[in-house]
């Protein structure tokens, strides 16, 4: 009976399923933690928990990940270094180290001047051992990326180093988002080559030897190889599998999906069975790209999102993900004591650097040339080897200063992780989860309690309510971005309207803030049976929250298919605007049947050349139109035709 494989590596969490390619059945799934130092470990007892498996019947492995999406909101990930040619910056980079050099083309493909060769070596020579990868963009590469193709020679020649090209990943206008792509490309070489590692060799021991594909960020499959060259596509991989998931598990055709893990909830639209494309590039952690991916929003809640406190009556939650008190105080029981030793002491009020004086370390991954540290890192990583410490201890042991650049550095190296007070903290203190070790949440929480200036109780109920309170805000700008508004939560005169929309219990003696949703909630996720009830309370929805929703990135990466697909736009005046070029007609009827005949036809070749047997032709329409005081106005309808299936190898004989 022929299996697909599916598996998703998140931040937090490896879920796998097995799924009857025939039935379309769960027929088993499993969970295991992700384990960044080594997540062959993760994957290998993640597969191991789905039981016996025969490798003759596996006829695809399929893999989604939230890692890179993850790298990215976290700022980890390779150094790059960034060669700009023919321009100068006007904006941030995701790069540490950045240089210009003459050269470049203009609109039409001409050379501005040649390509400075010397500027280049004297560039090679900088970046040198200072960063792990390279990315190269050219001024109007995309009319002409001669130069961004010699400056790659020219360096190949000198230093043997991962190198991307702008013009490589993105054909759009937008010089500074197409580098921006290229600068993070480069810094998820690293990441997605330790991931597709570690499931190839975890697939050789178990002799399961069959195509390993990746889900991009729109849901469609892509090859191993591919992966490998072009990382960036993988960004928000694991919600696009969450949305193919949740569509498969809930059985509806319109709703809005809301996946929350332990690093970030991402939220879209599901209507009619059909999710539009992100047109305009993904936006993650406010780097604006352009990958085109799932129209999901990102948000920087999850399980693991750091909570502190940062003054009296102050609570700050996320972005950044830390590992949960209660699981490494379950194995860890000494983090326990150490955290009453804090509350006992005069630091308990304290704030530390970039964190808090409850803050513990753990080594993840050990530093692969220790001699490269400098002597604060080293005495870090020293007296962390005999197991997690607080930061209270380290002081003690190290000579009462610890760096705060040495643990900076080291946590952003991914050498040591965090372990603080998170909303799995939270919900073990009330009693809603009791799965690791409630007694190091408490201690924690009193830790903070004290700081914020209120009892546990308040506090665990405070914190309950913030994280509620994100997420239906995270929900309602979604919905804003999608209508194409945007709202910043921090400006003080939403407060007016907040306010009474949130409490309820006190209602503002002159206004009330009801707001709906006009479909149900589908909740996806281990922590959303926590949260989303009282979501949808506040936004009067229906929230489901299917079987096997736990694993729904899973069971989306397994339903995934190898698409081949176009975009094409009709335009006022009937104006198609297509890869093949702009076309004008009279009628509107006439441009649509010529995006429809013309764009088959494409994608059906490309389906051809591309393995895929049998494919099915699917025609996604979205016709914006606006209400005015003279009637409806046609504004432009989106076309997206696919074709897709399974590759030729991945069928049976």
């Amino acid at each position: 009976m022929p299996y697909i494989l599916g598996i998703d590596t998140g931040g937090t969490y490896t879920d796998g399923v097995l799924l009857d390619f025939e039935r379309k059945t769960v027929v088993a799934k499993a969970k295991a933690f992700t384990t960044p130092g080594d997540l062959t470990l993760g994957i290998a007892e993640c597969i191991a928990n789905l039981g016996e498996i025969n490798p003759q019947e596996i006829k695809m492995v399929s893999l989604s990940t939230t890692l890179a999406t993850n790298a990215i909101v976290e700022g980890r990930g390779g150094k790059v270094g960034l060669i700009l040619i023919g321009y100068r910056p006007d904006g941030k980079f995701p790069a540490q180290m950045l240089s210009v050099i003459s050269g470049g083309h203009d609109g039409l493909g001409t050379a501005k001047c040649e390509l400075d060769t010397q500027e280049l070596a004297r560039v090679i020579a900088q970046m040198k051992g200072e960063v792990d990868t390279l990315a190269i963009s050219g001024i109007f590469s995309i009319s002409n990326p001669e130069h961004e193709n010699l400056a790659r020679e020219f360096v190949r020649r000198e230093w043997d180093v991962p190198i991307i090209c702008a013009h490589e990943l993105s054909s759009d206008i937008g010089l500074y988002e197409r580098t921006v792509t290229a600068c993070l490309n480069a810094k998820l070489l690293p990441i997605i080559s330790d991931l597709l590692g570690a499931v190839k060799g975890v697939l050789k021991r178990k002799k399961i030897e069959v195509p390993l594909m990746v889900v991009k960020g729109d849901g469609s499959l892509i090859s191993e190889e591919k992966a490998l060259e072009r990382p960036i596509e993988t960004i928000l991989s694991g919600p696009a599998a969450s949305v193919v998931g949740a569509m498969f598990l809930a059985d509806r055709d319109t709703f809005l999906t809301l996946d929350m893990g332990g690093t970030t909830t991402d939220i879209g639209i599901v209507k009619n069975s059909y999710w539009r494309r992100q047109e305009e590039g993904a936006i993650v952690a406010g780097w604006k790209t352009h990958i085109h991916t799932t129209g999901l929003s990102t948000f920087g809640i999850g399980g693991d999102s750091y909570l502190r406190v940062k003054a009296k009556g102050q609570l700050c939650l996320g972005p950044t993900r830390v590992i949960p008190l209660c699981v490494m105080g379950l194995r860890h029981p000494h983090l326990i004591r150490e955290l009453r030793e804090i509350q006992q002491s005069k630091a308990v009020n304290g704030t530390i650097f970039d964190g808090q004086t409850l803050d513990c370390w753990m080594i993840v991954k050990p530093p692969s040339d220790p001699e490269s540290l400098s002597r604060d890192e080293r005495l870090i990583v020293q007296e962390l080897a005999d197991g997690p410490h607080n930061v209270q201890w380290l002081k003690e042991r190290i000579g009462n200063y610890v760096s705060p650049f040495a643990l900076k550095s080291l946590e952003q190296a991914r050498v040591i992780g965090r372990i603080s007070f998170t909303p799995t903290d939270v919900l073990h203190c009330l009693g809603l989860l009791k799965k690791w070790n409630a007694e190091a949440s408490l201690a924690g929480a009193r830790i903070l309690a004290n700081s914020y200036g209120t009892k546990l109780e308040n506090f665990a109920a405070k914190c309950l309510e913030t994280m509620t309170q994100s997420i239906t805000l995270a929900i309602l700008q979604s919905i804003a971005a999608k209508q194409g508004y945007t709202f910043d939560i921090k400006d003080e005169t939403l407060k007016f309207f907040l306010e009474p929309f949130f409490q309820e219990k006190h209602r503002n003696l002159d206004l009330c803030v009801p707001l709906g949703l006009n479909y149900p909630i589908v909740a996806i996720g281990a922590p959303v049976t926590a949260y989303l009830p009282e979501v949808g309370r506040l936004l009067r929805a229906e929230v489901i929250i299917p079987e096997h929703s736990e694993v729904a990135s899973a069971v989306g990466a397994a339903m995934g298919k190898v698409a081949e697909k176009i975009t094409a736009l009709v335009k006022p005046g009937f104006k198609v605007h297509a890869p093949w070029g702009c076309e004008a007609f009279m009628y509107q009827e006439e441009a649509c049947e010529r995006i429809l005949t013309k764009g088959k036809a494409i994608v059906l070749e490309n389906a051809k050349k591309a393995g895929i047997i049998n494919p099915e032709i699917t025609v996604n329409r979205d016709k914006v139109i606006s209400d005015t005081n003279f009637g409806p106005v046609f504004l432009e309808e989106f076309f997206e035709i696919i074709a897709s299936g399974y590759r030729q190898e991945e069928s049976e004989e």
